[in-house]
């Protein structure tokens, strides 16, 4: 089984979302790509199993709201 989930997180200015992108794009491997689009980050995600899929969920996710917590405070 192939699994696939597209997200697409919009901000409030493109400085905002580089600093974010930056921060996340480390975690881009072959099941993550992330990619701006003027005030986006889309990502596409891909996985085997919908375990593994909630679990690559859960850490991106966690690793964004990190992120933005830090650009919020700079």
């Amino acid at each position: 089984m192939k699994i696939k989930c597209d997200l697409t997180l919009e901000y409030t200015n493109t400085e905002k979302t580089k600093k974010i992108h930056e921060s996340i794009k480390v975690d881009n491997y072959d099941f993550v790509k992330t990619e701006i689009k003027g005030k986006k980050i889309q990502a596409e995600i891909q996985s085997k199993s919908i375990s593994s899929m909630i679990h690559t969920l859960d850490d991106l996710l966690g690793c964004i709201t990190v992120a933005e917590k830090i650009v919020d405070k700079s």
